[in-house]
């Protein structure tokens, strides 16, 4: 049996300090470790293009961090993550833009794996923080909304 396509990460302008092995690794451990081995693609882009898929695919004419499109087949599918977003929110909660974008995409796997805490999905909020944890993550999305 062949091995399994690994997860990919695709990068739009980001700045040269951005430790983009750190983020690749971790979307491998997302596939090993999280996802069943099933992979999917993130995209690190800026919030113009968030704003524009999420306008198509949502109907919401604004940007926002981390947006998931469920794939067919062995793909899990794909993740698309606002890189100003990351790195606002990471020096809003005091820690590298690398683990932001990590959280996010942690997050964005949940999404693509069936949950949704917009649907009131509490499995959701108790997988992140689990798995947060486990992977050595700052708190998650769910958590900071959540009184």
């Amino acid at each position: 049996m062949p091995s399994p396509e690994p997860s990919t990460a695709t990068f739009r302008r980001v700045p040269p300090d951005f430790r983009r092995r750190v983020v690749e690794r971790f979307a491998r451990q997302l596939q090993a470790e999280v996802t069943g081995g099933r992979a999917f693609a993130c995209l690190i882009a800026g919030d113009a293009e968030l704003r524009r898929l999420n306008r198509e695919f949502r109907g919401k004419d604004c940007a926002t961090d981390v947006l998931s499109f469920a794939g067919a087949g062995a793909s899990l599918g794909d993740i698309a993550i606002s890189f100003q977003r990351a790195r606002t929110q990471a020096r809003e909660f005091g820690h590298s833009v690398e683990q932001e974008v990590s959280i996010l995409m942690l997050h964005g796997a949940l999404h693509l794996m069936g949950m949704d805490h917009e649907a009131g999905d509490s499995r959701m909020a108790r997988a992140e923080k689990r798995w947060r944890v486990r992977l050595g993550l700052a708190h998650g999305l769910i958590e900071r909304v959540r009184p």
